[in-house]
């Protein structure tokens, strides 16, 4: 059984949206052998050193993201991914207090398989970052400033997937290259794309 952190209770009592929620499923989760943490501002329940649940309120839902959600069994079809290009999250959002009292069952049996994931060791296989293409813009980029190429190749792998997910986004030519030249500096700066 978990015990409540206290820097966590000051987020279930200030949030202004779903609070009734976020009380529902902090009782689902302290029934667990999970830690009660809060990071980024959010509860976070970990085993050991790992986050294994985070939850997370947004305008129009709250979620429980469980950060090796790709490798949960999920019998109910509940777990989505958080964006096109998530790799091993998945969660599960929610409207109501109601509905989360009526998946009670489900959700312990998924944070109780999520306990057993992290506890095997299991990674989540990723993409490496030579999977994902290099936007033409980029690469012309790269071609022609050498230091350019040095300082992406010692970006971590998540800061260059970042970059090349966001130069490639765009549909339009005139828009990769417009963010390829904005991210020049922050690149030989050795900053990531969230860094700045």
């Amino acid at each position: 059984m978990t015990k409540k952190n206290p820097h966590a209770d000051r987020f279930f009592t200030s949030s202004r949206s779903w609070q009734e929620e976020f009380n529902a499923l902090r009782a689902l989760l302290l029934q667990s052998e999970l830690d009660e943490q809060l990071k980024w501002g959010k509860p976070c329940y970990t085993l050991g050193d790992s986050n294994v649940v985070i939850m997370q309120g947004f305008k129009g839902f709250c979620a429980l993201l469980f950060t090796k959600g790709a490798l949960l069994q999920d019998p109910d079809r509940i777990l989505e991914k958080p964006g096109e290009n998530t790799q091993s999250a998945r969660r599960i959002p929610f409207t109501s207090a109601q509905q989360i009292d009526g998946m009670k069952g489900s959700l312990g049996r998924y944070i109780a398989d999520a306990i057993e994931v992290e506890k095997s060791g299991k990674k989540v296989a990723f993409r490496k970052t030579e999977d994902f293409p290099v936007p033409e813009e980029f690469q012309h980029k790269l071609d022609a400033m050498p230091e350019l190429k040095a300082a992406f190749a010692a970006l971590t792998p998540g800061r260059q997937r970042g970059y090349l997910l966001h130069f490639g986004g765009a549909r339009q030519s005139e828009t990769r290259t417009s963010r390829v030249e904005k991210c020049i500096q922050d690149i030989l700066d050795g900053k990531g794309l969230n860094d700045r």
